[in-house]
């Protein structure tokens, strides 16, 4: 079921790319608004000039963000010219999710970035490595061994400039009012992802239901970790499933 979101969720980012384009031809099909995409309001501004910008709001802790990955890799392969990427990771609570967003800017910093991200999350979603989400000790052990010096990683994990930018993910993450992860923000109007794929009827049941569920509740996003259990597939008790994770 979630490679039938991921396929309608790429279908939605396409097409508001290409609406977003005043001189392309029309979508192949045009996104629904509520369904396939909402409204970012206001509207943010970007920085990439006449580009199309899209970003994709991750956390390395997010499983569905690890699933996303090969499926963005392909589509960056063939994405228009005018469209520029970027990926930000989200923050929602900064005690969770912060710290990796603080790696993910770290290696950034030391010119690595790209070099480790799938490692990250093979890290975590395929040989259990979890305690790395929110451990700065186990983060600067798991780099030593790539070959990164603990001290040159200590020293960007807590730089000014990291500081910096990890509060712009904070802010942007509010103020693109991120639903989940993964979500993609398309030229600061639009927001879409996997859980938008899902209809109204529930005739999909995905974890993003309720993750999307809990988007305004602190409490939950708090609580939801690489741990948290899913609803058996089927099931109709989604209300305990929510009780369960987000400790309410």
């Amino acid at each position: 079921m979630f490679s039938v979101l991921i396929q309608r969720f790429f279908l939605a980012c396409v097409a508001l790319v290409l609406a977003t384009d005043v001189l392309s031809a029309q979508p192949p099909a045009a996104p629904t608004l509520g369904r396939d995409f909402t409204m970012i309001n206001p509207a943010q501004p970007t920085d990439r000039g006449k580009k199309i910008e899209v970003i994709e709001f991750f956390w390395y802790g997010c499983i569905h963000c690890y699933h996303l990955e090969e499926p963005m890799k392909a589509w960056l392969k063939r994405k228009p010219a005018d469209v520029e990427f970027r990926y930000v990771p989200a923050i929602f609570d900064p005690a969770s999710w912060g710290p990796m967003a603080r790696a993910y800017y770290a290696l950034d910093a030391l010119g690595v970035g790209g070099k480790f991200h799938d490692d990250i999350f093979k890290a975590i979603h395929k040989d259990g490595l979890k305690t790395i989400v929110t451990d700065p000790r186990v983060m600067a052990d798991w780099f030593a061994n790539k070959g990164i010096e603990k001290q040159k990683f200590a020293d960007a994990y807590n730089s000014f400039a990291v500081n910096g930018r990890v509060k712009r993910s904070e802010d942007m993450t509010r103020s693109y009012d991120v639903p989940g992860t993964p979500a993609l923000a398309v030229d600061g109007k639009y927001m879409t992802g996997p859980s938008m794929a899902v209809g109204a009827d529930g005739s999909v049941n995905s974890s993003w239901d309720c993750l999307y569920m809990l988007r305004r509740t602190p409490a939950g996003w708090r609580n939801i970790g690489v741990d948290a259990a899913l609803p058996p597939r089927g099931t109709s008790d989604w209300g305990a499933w929510l009780v369960s994770v987000a400790g309410e």
